[in-house]
C-alpha cells in the first residue's frame, strides 16, 4: 500500500468512525446503548478468555486485546487528533507501522458500525445473552463478522511481525518526540505497547489461533436461528457451550 493510498484509506474509516459517533449524538437512547452495548462485549471476551487472562505467557496480550481493541473506551479526542495529522503520520512512520494503522482503522471503523447497527436492534431494554444473540442473527452480517475478527487477528499478525525486527523498536523509542510534536503521542503509545507486549509473548501464532477458534465458533452459534432459538428458551445443545460464554 503506498502512502497516498494509506492516507485515503485511513482518512475514509475515521470519516465512517466519526459518521457513527454523530448520529448516536443527536440520539442519546442510542448513544447509551451503545456504550452499554461495549461494556457487555467487553465481559463477553473476559468470560471467553479467562483461562487466557489468568496465563503468565499470554496474560498480556489477552488484556491488550481486551482493553485497546476490545474495549468501551472513548477514542474520539484521539480520532480526531489523529485524522489532522495523517499525512504527517504517514511520512513519520515506517511503512510496516503505516500498514499496521491502516488495518486498525478499517477495524475500527467497522466495529463502530456493527455497534451501531446491533444497538439499534437491541433497543431500550436490557441487555441479556438471548436479546444479544437474536440481534447478531438479525443483523445478518456474518461476512462482515468474519472480517472484524480477520482484521483483528490480522492487527495481531502485524505486531507480532514488528517484533521481529530489532531495529524497529528502537525507532518508535526515538519516534517519541517527533510524534508528540505531530499529535500522535496516543498512537504513538499504543504501537508501542503492542510491541512490546507481542514481543514478551515470544510468539504469538499460538495465542491468535486461539481466538481465532474460539471467535469463530461463537459467530457459527450467533448465525445460527437453531442455536439462537435454542438460547432463547433454555434448551441448549452439546456444541452450544459457546453461547455460555455470553454474559
Amino acid at each position: 500500500m503506498d502512502s497516498e493510498t494509506s492516507v485515503t484509506s485511513i482518512l475514509a474509516h475515521l470519516q465512517d468512525v466519526e459518521r457513527h459517533r454523530s448520529l448516536r449524538s443527536g440520539d442519546p437512547a442510542l448513544s447509551r446503548q451503545v456504550e452499554a452495548l461495549k461494556h457487555y462485549q467487553q465481559q463477553r471476551f473476559a468470560r471467553t478468555y479467562t483461562d487466557l487472562l489468568n496465563s503468565s505467557r499470554y496474560a498480556q496480550p489477552a488484556r491488550f486485546f481486551l482493553e485497546d481493541l476490545y474495549g468501551p473506551a472513548d477514542f474520539s479526542r484521539r480520532d480526531a487528533q489523529f485524522a489532522r495529522v495523517v499525512p504527517a503520520m504517514v511520512k513519520l512512520f515506517p511503512n510496516e507501522v503505516v500498514a499496521t494503522v491502516a488495518r486498525l482503522a478499517q477495524l475500527h471503523a467497522l466495529s463502530e458500525s456493527f455497534d451501531s447497527r446491533m444497538a439499534t436492534l437491541l433497543g431500550k431494554d436490557a441487555l441479556t445473552a438471548p436479546r444479544y444473540a437474536r440481534a447478531w442473527f438479525n443483523c445478518g452480517d456474518e461476512a462482515n463478522r468474519r472480517l472484524q475478527i480477520e482484521l483483528t487477528l490480522e492487527v495481531g499478525r502485524s505486531l507480532d511481525e514488528l517484533t521481529r525486527k530489532p531495529l524497529l523498536r528502537q525507532a518508535l523509542r526515538l519516534m517519541r518526540g517527533p510524534a508528540a510534536a505531530a499529535g500522535l503521542a496516543e498512537l504513538q503509545s499504543f504501537l508501542e505497547q503492542g510491541f512490546d507486549t507481542f514481543k514478551a509473548m515470544r510468539g504469538a501464532s499460538d495465542f491468535l489461533a486461539i481466538v481465532r477458534q474460539r471467535e469463530l465458533n461463537l459467530l457459527s452459534l450467533l448465525f445460527s436461528e437453531a442455536a439462537v432459538h435454542r438460547l432463547e428458551t433454555n434448551r441448549c445443545l452439546p456444541g452450544d457451550e459457546p453461547l455460555g460464554q455470553l454474559p
